[in-house]
């Protein structure tokens, strides 16, 4: 069994692990979780870590195992051989934040928590809301009134209290934070947790495995707060860092155009704010103010790799196409990774014979008709 503790992104702090702490005690940085006994040399690079105890009960809903699947007539049109997809909307919840989800509750109920507050765009607060049920944790889930309303009915028939926040992603946060101190409940920000990051660190573990230990030359992700990126890399670092630095991956993070925080700060461009923020239609990637923006900028360059921006129309464009000739029906959010790849290989960074990978991270079942 690994111990495990909590440790500062920023000044390397240690402290005890509990679901209920968000930051360090020392600069009140992010954390992350730290395997103290780690042993190294694993013989495979991809034996799974967890800082889950033996006794306690797992929360799940059978997420992850998500299949990979080859986008032929995608690649076609883009230019490249080898363009794959990982269909992280088929979790119980319809995207990736139920591995997540899973691994926050389960510490959150391992701890004592009762009651939570979260705040999310919509999937986030869904599958937080799914997870707490099946905890038998009373969750009260704040979102933009902006929100989709299929995912607003998702984040309530699963019991939750969902509060609608009229303003931006940003000023959503900040009324979940309110509510929480006000009404002394813990608020479980699963953009903070050092937990949910670490259990999508389960995504690469599945990859590694699925196409049979040869990791793809690029992984290009739709990024707002960073979750699912991060845990790529923690995976990197904890799993497979007996991997020489050329053969991982490239991790490269899409954005719109109209909010582009991480974009503007690896360009070193003027701090955009949540006032210069635009609407967008990739609603899970309008994060104005990610608070793990500096661990993100690290992952791309230790990976070298590329933030870009993608057009509104570019989204628009390949959220109707997937669907017309993969069969594919995903969110908008999803749709900005595809448009991302495109670029990517129109600026040169993507050769046509690379190998790339997109998480198609949430359903288009949940969004109207844009």
């Amino acid at each position: 069994m690994s111990h495990t503790q909590l440790e500062c992104i920023n000044c390397g702090h240690l402290q005890l692990d509990d679901a209920i702490n968000l930051s360090c005690l020392q600069c009140s940085a992010p954390l992350q979780v730290k395997y103290t006994d780690k042993e190294s040399g694993h013989p495979t690079g991809i034996e799974s870590l967890t800082p889950v105890h033996n006794e306690t009960e797992i929360i799940t809903l059978g997420e992850g195992n998500t299949p990979v699947v080859h986008l032929l007539k995608v690649g076609d049109v883009i230019g490249l051989d080898n363009l794959f997809a990982k269909l992280e909307f088929m979790n119980p919840t319809g995207s990736f934040k139920d591995r997540g989800s899973s691994m926050m509750l389960t510490m959150a109920k391992e701890h004592g928590v009762t009651n939570l507050v979260e705040d999310s765009s919509g999937n986030a607060g869904a599958s937080v809301a799914a997870y707490a049920a099946k905890a038998n944790i009373k969750a009260h889930i704040f979102a933009p009134s902006s929100t989709p309303q299929p995912k607003i009915e998702q984040i309530k028939i699963y019991g939750a209290t969902c509060h609608l926040i009229e303003g931006s992603r940003n000023e959503t946060t900040k009324a979940a934070m309110k509510f929480a101190k006000t009404n002394h409940i813990p608020y479980l920000s699963h953009s903070l947790s050092p937990y949910f990051i670490e259990g999508n660190t389960s995504f690469l573990r599945e990859l590694v495995a699925q196409l049979r230990g040869k990791l793809p030359d690029h992984i290009v992700i739709p990024v707002g707060n960073g979750a699912l990126l991060l845990g790529i890399m923690k995976s990197l670092h904890d799993d497979l860092n007996i991997l020489p630095k050329q053969f991982l991956p490239r991790i490269h993070c899409v954005q719109s155009e109209n909010v582009n925080p991480i974009v503007r700060a690896f360009k070193s461009l003027t701090k955009i704010t949540d006032q210069l923020s635009k609407p967008t239609i990739a609603g899970g990637i309008a994060v104005s103010e990610p608070p793990r923006i500096h661990q993100v900028l690290c992952a791309l360059e230790s990976t070298g790799g590329q933030a870009i921006s993608v057009s509104e129309d570019s989204i628009v464009k390949w959220h109707k196409i997937l669907p017309s000739v993969e069969g594919l029906d995903l969110e908008p959010t999803s749709a900005a990774a595809v448009a991302g790849v495109e670029l990517l290989v129109q600026s040169g960074y993507i050769k046509p014979k690379d190998r790339v990978l997109i998480p198609i991270t949430g359903s288009g079942l949940k969004h109207v008709e844009i």
